[in-house]
């Protein structure tokens, strides 16, 4: 089994690390928003370790929708490169934790259908892409 390597985002570190010590009961929400919050458990694409990264809890029936916006920064997160390379994942909401795989959304319609998900559960998604010059990333997570 690959080793858990914690990100070395004090604040991504703490969220998960207190998400999982309480079951799901605290850490629940993206920092200052309230706004609910799943954890990601993921494989790095270049050291093969276990990574874990707090995203907002977008639904759509039984999947995940994966927003990889970085707040609208100019580049990726790193978690995005993670499930193109690997996209066999576990998802932990609250106390539920399943295996699930991601695929990136490339159909037109689709993925502007799953970006108006996203944008109702999150709406400053939409700030976001207009504050980057990339295309934000849209994955879908279906459980295995």
């Amino acid at each position: 089994m690959a080793e858990y390597l914690p990100s070395p985002s004090d604040w991504v570190r703490e969220q998960v690390e207190l998400y999982e010590r309480t079951s799901g009961a605290e850490g629940t929400t993206l920092r200052d928003t309230g706004m609910p919050v799943i954890i990601v458990t993921n494989t790095g694409n270049k050291t093969g370790g276990i990574r874990k990264t707090p995203l907002m809890r977008v639904k759509d029936g039984d999947n995940y929708i994966l927003v990889g916006s970085k707040g609208g920064a100019p580049q990726h997160p790193v978690w995005v490169h993670n499930l193109r390379a690997n996209p066999d994942i576990e998802i932990r909401d609250l106390v539920k934790v399943q295996p699930m795989r991601v695929s990136e959304i490339e159909d037109a319609a689709e993925r502007s259908r799953l970006w108006a998900l996203a944008v109702e559960a999150y709406p400053p998604y939409a700030e976001y892409q207009q504050r980057t010059g990339r295309k934000i990333p849209v994955f879908v997570a279906e459980p295995i």
